[in-house]
């Protein structure tokens, strides 16, 4: 559900995805696809300061895994990767040159869960998330923050809106930002400044433009989280090696990305019946990455370590051009989407991947011992990837009961990888299928079974010198939504099974085609207020998640990271009555036991606790306390073949004025 506020008391209202379940509007709840968003009053309830802290009290999605990461945000959508789009383009993440959205020029963000091809072309089976940014508002509005916290946070932001001129059919918003803050380990910090204008046009009553543009520079030293089992998970001699131990070079390591946006979003109504919707959008990203991390274990106290070293750029532009057409009868509803969109991507730089670069005392590193990058060292690639897709579907609601869905795509991607003179490729054509069928009964309940698909380019050749196959996904679901009109609020659960072949496994010698990962899940989730005041966020989450080495004859083990159980909840009280102007809010995380067992490490299951406290203190101003992991509690996170340690506690302060 989404939330608007007019008092101390917030109302929920029907959740519309925009965009991402269905590429149109329509309630989730009547919707047979599985999907999940995060308000902008719940981002700024929890002060989310990256994207993959945003679903951290919904099912089916694990995050945190690798720590507090500053280099990029880190999911994993039942149980597999997916994809990251910002209003409804992709945003391409291209091996270690990661696109990062600001949480806050967000103002919502939008799930869709498992394969989704159908409607975004290739894609891993985890599906698509979709960061909707702040739009110019009808109201003049704005807002300035000041904000502090530990590891010497400093943010200071402003977002002004309203009209432009007095026919109020052009309005504005400018979003900014600047924020300074150290890393949970040694050395580590990033400096980000960011700012978003964008400009809203009614051309016509049928007829509208918006602009939206963004930049971002982030300047860090990275957050290498990588740590080994053996001071981690394991006993050694010299005790535990201490979460804050940092085993780059501080002085040598460097991220610095420069990321900038240009695009729009363009609808007009033809008739009663079509409108046609394009978005556009060009973007480029700046990256220079020296990221130095630890390899393996070379004495009782040493390690060896290599370095990720690149110096390049992504440039893209993406379009996707769309027909909606809705058109009824006496019993039905239907509402036809035909679609044409294209990716054209370039990565271009230079890279190195040293390997050994030093040695490190794995318990008290001293760093310079390392040889820098030298310019021959370094070995120039170009990836270029160009897809082209062409996507129908329909959506027939019939009786104001059944609603069936049904669509099909087809892709042809091509992807050329050329380094050093050597070319590697992929061709793919491919068709992906959806379907899905959803009863909606007078009390809320409403049944509904679903089937996607995805595919996934994979570049290169095997032994016979022929192109690989495309990794392959698909999902059958059957799940009930539950959204009462006697309940403000909701409570989906399902059963899902989603299957992925064409994975690259070793055969000997060789790569083969021949990996597949099944996973069996059920998830619960639901949003709803108890009482006016007491609003609640609960989630559950069984994933039996595996993979198989086919060519080997192997036996299935379980995919490491992947819990079997997590669950969440949160709860917030606003004292309407007794202290007006004051709320408070806890909230629980539980992620059971992973196993590693390619190297059978095993990591036990954890519970962190967050709390957070608001307070209008007078007219237009507002203070907030945040506090994640409040007890501070020290935790593994995940192993696969290294280790992670967890978020440690962090906490803000902050002081906001508003009008």
């Amino acid at each position: 559900m989404a939330q608007t506020s007019d008092s101390d008391t917030e109302v929920l209202t029907p959740l519309v995805i925009t965009g991402t379940a269905l590429k149109v509007e329509a309630p989730i709840a009547e919707t047979p696809r599985p999907a999940s968003l995060v308000t902008r009053e719940e981002l700024e309830e929890r002060n989310v300061q990256s994207l993959d802290e945003s679903f951290r009290y919904r099912a089916g999605v694990l995050t945190g895994q690798y720590g507090s990461d500053n280099d990029t945000d880190w999911f994993k959508v039942r149980g597999y990767d997916q994809s990251t789009y910002q209003d409804g383009l992709r945003i391409y993440r291209a091996g270690f040159y990661q696109w990062l959205p600001e949480p806050y020029g967000l103002e919502q963000v939008e799930l869709l869960k498992g394969p989704a091809s159908v409607l975004y072309g290739e894609a891993p089976p985890g599906g698509v998330i979709n960061a909707i940014s702040k739009r110019p508002t009808e109201d003049r509005q704005g807002e300035v923050i000041i904000e502090g916290g530990t590891n010497d946070h400093q943010r200071i932001g402003f977002d002004s809106s309203g009209p432009v001129n007095d026919s109020n059919d052009v309005r504005y918003r400018l979003v900014g930002l600047y924020q300074d803050t150290e890393g949970d380990i040694d050395d580590s910090e990033n400096k980000r400044y960011y700012l978003a204008p964008s400009l809203e046009w009614d051309i016509s009553d049928d007829t509208s433009l918006t602009l939206l543009a963004s930049f971002q520079k982030d300047d860090a030293v990275p957050y290498n989280g990588f740590k080994l089992p053996y001071g981690t998970i394991e006993d050694t001699p010299f005790g535990k090696v201490d979460p804050e131990v940092n085993y780059g070079e501080p002085d040598y390591d460097v991220n610095e990305r420069e990321q900038t946006s240009l695009g729009y979003q363009f609808s007009h109504q033809l008739n009663d019946t079509w409108r046609f919707e394009q978005d556009l959008r060009y973007s480029k990203l700046d990256m220079l990455l020296r990221s130095t991390y630890i390899f393996f274990q070379s004495a009782p106290r040493e390690g060896t370590r290599g370095l990720v070293y690149r110096d390049g750029d992504i440039t893209s532009w993406t379009i996707d051009n769309r027909m909606v057409g809705k058109w009824f009868t006496d019993r039905t509803e239907n509402t036809l989407l035909v679609g044409v969109d294209y990716q054209d991507l370039e990565n271009s730089g230079k890279e190195a991947d040293p390997f050994p670069f030093g040695t490190v005392d794995l318990f008290e590193p001293q760093y310079g011992n390392y040889t820098p990058v030298a310019e021959s060292d370094l070995t120039q690639r170009t990836i270029n990837k160009q897809q082209t897709g062409i996507y129908l579907q329909n959506q027939l609601r019939l009786d104001d009961r059944w609603i069936f869905l049904a669509g099909a795509r087809y892709d042809k991607a091509e992807t050329d990888n050329l380094a050093n003179g050597t070319k590697d490729r992929a061709d793919d054509n491919e068709v992906s299928l959806s379907g899905g069928v959803m009863y909606v009964t007078n009390n809320g309940l409403s049944p509904y079974i679903s089937y996607t698909e995805s595919f996934q380019p994979i570049v290169g050749t095997d032994s016979n010198g022929d192109l690989y196959k495309p990794r392959e996904g698909k999902q059958i679901e059957a799940g009930i939504k539950y959204a009462p009109e006697s309940i403000d609020g909701y409570l989906n659960t399902s059963v899902y099974q989603i299957e992925e072949k064409n994975s690259l496994v070793t055969d000997g010698a060789v790569q083969v085609q021949e990996g597949e990962r099944n996973t069996n899940g059920f998830e619960l989730e639901g949003v709803a207020y108890l009482t006016n005041n007491l609003q609640v966020t609960a989630a559950y989450t069984y994933s039996d998640s595996t993979t198989q080495n086919r060519a080997t004859g192997a036996d299935e083990v379980r995919a490491a990271l992947i819990p079997r159980h997590m669950a969440s909840a949160w709860l917030d009280y606003a004292f309407s009555q007794a202290v007006p102007g004051l709320k408070v809010g806890a909230g629980a995380r539980f992620v059971g036991e992973t196993k590693d067992e390619t190297y059978g490490y095993e990591v036990p299951s954890y519970t962190v606790f967050d709390v957070m406290a608001s307070y209008d203190f007078a007219r237009n101003w507002r203070a907030q306390l945040n506090i994640n992991n409040v007890a501070d509690k020290e935790y593994v996170a995940s192993c696969d073949y290294w280790c992670y340690y967890g978020e440690a506690r962090r906490a803000t302060a902050s002081v906001s004025y508003r009008w």
